[in-house]
């Protein structure tokens, strides 16, 4: 039985509260949170043990799941690290890459396992791609959010974008070579809204638009390649690929078209959708890498290279902004 700390209940902690109560193999022993009223309030809904001590709890689990500001994760990551305790953390993995980059130097020099939220690695609509064989060229992404309080304590790259540029960085098997970024900032003192262009060393181009003070809510991916075009609807759950049409397709709608080299059969298919709560399978994969001693599926390394590119655009931004 996997012992599990909770550092952190706050709107996402709660999620996390829920996902752990569900999940098999792992007794969920208490959670630490200086806010005494959002305390009180979980140990009355959860029936858990507080902790007022962080170490204390760390010397009760077996693995600390941080869902704290991310102005916490260094400080909270580097106790249970040095304590011997597994970690799972809320992206982005740091505040800063001076923290990011000490993390990955503790992981490594322990004998612990890291996994870092980005959540999106488990949509469904993403792990419906994964028997694709995706190698993209030109990538266009439009993550879009209304204005929420929450989560403004770092800009729109580290709070959204962050998601995408994860997964571009797992999709795409390339060095980044180039990055042109132009953000402004409207309801908060970072960027609230931000394009960005990030060129690979294989000559892909991804093409990524957040913003957090849209009218609509949107998250979608959409992947061109030589061979076909991969629309990925993180929202709503849907993806569609459509190609030309071969052989092995089968329950496809397809239509032709004529092109100069003849006419072509177009197939248009929606893979299967697996019926998965994405918060609850990152979670359980936490728990699998600590109990068969595999690797995470999202790890440290993942979370730092996120960051650095993040933290790239944020410096692009900054540098263009000065200059204006």
């Amino acid at each position: 039985m996997l012992k599990i700390g909770v550092f952190g209940v706050g709107h996402l902690g709660k999620f996390h509260l829920n996902n752990w109560q569900e999940i098999k193999d792992v007794d969920l022993v208490g959670f630490y949170d200086p806010n005494n009223e959002n305390a009180e309030a979980v140990v009355k809904k959860y029936q858990l043990r507080r902790f007022t001590d962080p170490v204390e709890l760390l010397q009760h689990c077996d693995a600390a799941d941080i869902v704290a500001p991310t102005n916490y994760h260094f400080e909270m990551c580097q106790l249970a690290i040095r304590n011997g305790k597994h970690v799972f953390v809320e992206k982005p993995l740091a505040d800063t890459m001076e923290e990011a980059r000490e993390l990955v130097k503790l992981v490594k020099e322990s004998n612990v396992k890291m996994q870092v939220g980005h959540v999106e690695r488990f949509n469904p609509a993403y792990l419906a791609t994964r028997n694709l064989r995706l190698n993209p060229m030109f990538i266009e992404v439009h993550r879009l959010a209304q204005f929420n309080p929450r989560g403004t304590e770092v800009s729109v790259i580290l709070d959204l974008m962050i998601h995408d540029i994860d997964i571009i960085l797992n999709m795409v098997k390339s060095e980044v070579k180039h990055i042109s970024a132009s953000g402004v900032a409207v309801m908060t003192d970072t960027p609230d809204i931000a394009n960005v262009r990030i060129e690979f060393n294989n000559g892909c181009v991804a093409n990524l638009t957040s913003s957090r003070i849209s009218m609509k809510k949107m998250r979608k991916m959409r992947v061109f390649q030589k061979d076909a075009y991969v629309g990925i609807d993180f929202l709503n759950k849907k993806t569609e690929v459509i190609r030309l049409k071969s052989d092995a397709d089968e329950n496809v709608f397809e239509f032709d078209i004529d092109t100069p080299k003849g006419k072509k059969t177009i197939a248009v298919a929606n893979p299967q959708i697996p019926e998965v709560n994405a918060i609850k399978l990152e979670l359980e994969h936490f728990r699998d890498a600590i109990l068969n001693n595999t690797p995470t599926i999202v790890s440290e390394v993942d979370g730092f290279r996120a960051m650095e590119v993040a933290h790239q655009i944020i410096h692009k931004i900054r540098h263009n902004t000065i200059n204006t």
